[in-house]
């Protein structure tokens, strides 16, 4: 069955295609359509017109796959960008001089104005805001468009005097903007001991104190490793690693090597899949294209080397079978698959070898047997050797 290809255009292997080419595609498909889907920024230029991004089925770099689109050139006004419609999230980077409305070829989309980034979704319908509400939020510096509404905990107002009247003229309020000295300002807001304290506090910290913001207590104290990060420069596709001493950024083989993925790092997975879903089975692999190793077999490795004996016996000891896996066996591995799991299958039995041939069987943690099946290999050898024996003694009779 021929490659096909996912709707960010990885390429999804045929079974039994590739054969010792489908290395490459996997790699490809990791190290440049995963990493551009998921980290990867792109430069999209404009020429006073709208531009639009397609996919085609390729694993290869393609634009419209990255996370990051940076959006360049001269836009001439405004603009449409127009993505492909499939569902995706974009950071889109509007260096322009004009605003960019990101779409696809049935919405209406988001408009990114000019020097602004933003996180757009596109849903394969429609590309809309990512993200509208923020349940908690920490902002250095807040840069708003419009003046925010009172219903919103706004003022609704740009000026003092029109946040007095949106919040409503009294009294209180406007002799309190008005106030001459902190004894009027505490006579209107009217003497308490919170209130009192706050204006009279003769340090700075029995004023934190009396306002619940005291350092350390109240709010977060100044803390120089949290100053080395926000010092850090916002580099794409970096990340941010301890080095002893301080935090610094890294990417690519370094930041692999931090997190113990480098290449000479020995790495313990639970289970794994190469070109499939790992099974979730503890110390399984499953792979669905050919596994190449080698066993070592030099003699120079080997010593009171001696043929096996009565290699007949135990082959006939051992037999082939048939059997039915129990549902226990195959819901513990994920399920009958047809593929890797199927319920009728062929093989020995571990106990049968054991008795005969006990270097070829290992128990489990679990306690149930298991076979290595290579070593079976040499038995057979020697088994055949034994009957071509007997079989030149008959020629002989």
């Amino acid at each position: 069955m021929a490659s096909t290809y996912s709707d960010l255009k990885f390429e999804l292997i045929g079974t039994g295609e590739q054969s010792g080419t489908w290395g490459t595609t996997t790699n490809t498909n990791l190290g440049t359509a995963i990493e551009e889907a998921i980290t990867g920024s792109a430069d999209v230029t404009f020429s006073s017109g709208d531009v639009t991004l397609t996919l085609t089925n390729t694993n290869a770099s393609q634009t419209a796959r990255n996370l990051r689109l940076n959006l360049t050139g001269t836009s001439g006004g405004a603009q449409d960008l127009v993505v492909p419609a499939i569902e995706k999230f974009y950071i889109v980077n509007n260096g322009c001089a004009d605003t960019i409305t990101v779409k696809n070829s049935t919405g209406t989309g988001v408009a990114v104005p000019a020097g602004k980034a933003m996180l757009v979704f596109n849903n394969g319908t429609n590309v809309v805001d990512a993200v509208n509400h923020f349940n908690t939020a920490s902002v250095g510096t807040l840069t708003l468009t419009n003046a925010l509404a009172v219903a919103q905990g706004g003022t609704g107002s740009t000026t003092a005097s029109g946040a007095r009247t949106n919040l409503g003229s009294t009294a209180t309020g406007d002799a309190l903007f008005t106030a001459a000295s902190a004894t009027a300002g505490r006579t209107t807001l009217g003497a308490g001991a919170v209130g009192d304290n706050l204006f009279t506090a003769a340090t700075a910290a029995a004023a934190q104190q009396a306002m619940d913001t005291e350092v350390g207590v109240d709010v977060q104290a100044y803390d120089a490793q949290l100053d080395d990060i926000a010092g850090l420069t916002p580099t794409d596709s970096n990340f941010i690693v301890g080095n002893g001493s301080n935090f610094v950024t890294e990417s690519g083989a370094t930041a692999r090597n931090s997190l113990s993925l480098g290449t000479s790092n020995d790495v313990q997975f639970d289970s794994f899949g190469v070109g499939t879903a790992a099974s979730g089975t503890t110390g399984e692999i499953r792979a669905t294209n050919n596994i190449t190793a080698y066993y070592s077999s030099d003699k120079k490795f080997k010593e009171n080397v001696q043929d096996i004996d009565n290699a007949l016996n135990k082959v006939d000891a051992i037999g082939g079978k048939t059997f039915d896996w129990t549902d226990d066996y195959i819901k513990e591995h994920g399920g009958e698959d047809g593929y890797f799991i199927q319920r009728h299958d062929i093989g020995v039995i571990a106990q049968d070898v054991k008795e005969v041939m006990p270097e070829a069987v290992r128990e489990r943690s679990d306690g149930s047997l298991a076979v290595d099946y290579p070593k079976l290999v040499s038995l057979a050898f020697a088994a055949i050797k034994e009957l071509k024996q007997e079989v030149d003694e008959l020629k002989r009779s």
